[in-house]
């Protein structure tokens, strides 16, 4: 019809798709066989009826809206598992990654984001740093008092020139103390010199799960910092 206006086919072409190709140059989304192999072995199939090729078939298809208001890319633990079966070697956990740091700060779960913006700030409970030091030398005087074998146990802080530094799920001070023990006696038992630091020593990087990339760079130089600074030589990460 001479009426008609012809049809603008670059709006149609899969914007998401695009901008993680350009962002992952390895990301292989067009190497999809549809096979499934990845949906078999993935803990998140099934939930919000999806899984990894339907996700995948989403993305390739250029269904957009579907693909960035899914919950299902929170579901997804990008553990690899896809990965490692995919005959072509697709990183869905990749892809889920890059998709999550596209969703707008207020869309995004909210207690993740809650969590992540206390980590930038101190820790991810948000818990005084005063506290978590006062913790760590009440749990261990309460040690040295009511396990005689362990009464010379310690849980340094701030030591410097120590050679490993121990960081903290930020959950254990704040809620299980008890639960920092038992690796307290295991790094006593082996002999090794270690400490904790007063500031920036949370373990957990929210951050990372949003998906929002300087977020994430921001915390854990945080916590390298303050390892440069008190000058150990390993790191061992609670997480």
């Amino acid at each position: 019809m001479p009426d008609e206006k012809p049809l603008d086919i670059v709006r149609l072409r899969a914007w998401v798709k695009g901008r993680i190709e350009r962002s992952v140059p390895d990301a292989r989304i067009d190497y999809c066989l549809t096979c499934g192999l990845c949906a078999s072995g993935c803990p998140a199939t099934g939930i919000d009826g999806l899984d990894p090729r339907k996700f995948l078939r989403l993305l390739v298809l250029g269904q957009d809206d579907e693909i960035l208001k899914t919950n299902w890319i929170y579901t997804c633990t990008m553990c690899q598992r896809c990965r490692y079966a995919c005959p072509m070697g697709i990183d869905v956990g990749r892809i889920v990654y890059e998709i999550r740091g596209m969703r707008p700060r207020d869309e995004r779960p909210r207690n993740l984001q809650r969590s992540c913006d206390l980590q930038k700030e101190t820790n991810s409970t948000g818990i005084p740093n005063e506290d978590f030091v006062w913790v760590v030398r009440d749990v261990l005087e309460e040690v040295r008092q009511n396990e005689p074998e362990w009464a010379d146990i310690n849980a340094p802080i701030d030591k410097a020139g120590a050679e490993y530094y121990l960081n903290q799920n930020a959950k254990e001070p704040t809620v299980e103390p008890e639960e920092m023990v038992p690796l307290w006696k295991i790094l006593h038992a082996a002999g090794i010199d270690w400490t904790y630091s007063s500031k920036w020593w949370d373990g957990a990087n929210y951050c990372l799960f949003t998906g929002d990339a300087k977020d994430w760079e921001m915390t854990v130089r945080k916590q390298a910092e303050v390892v440069d600074a008190l000058g150990c030589r390993y790191y061992i990460n609670t997480e």
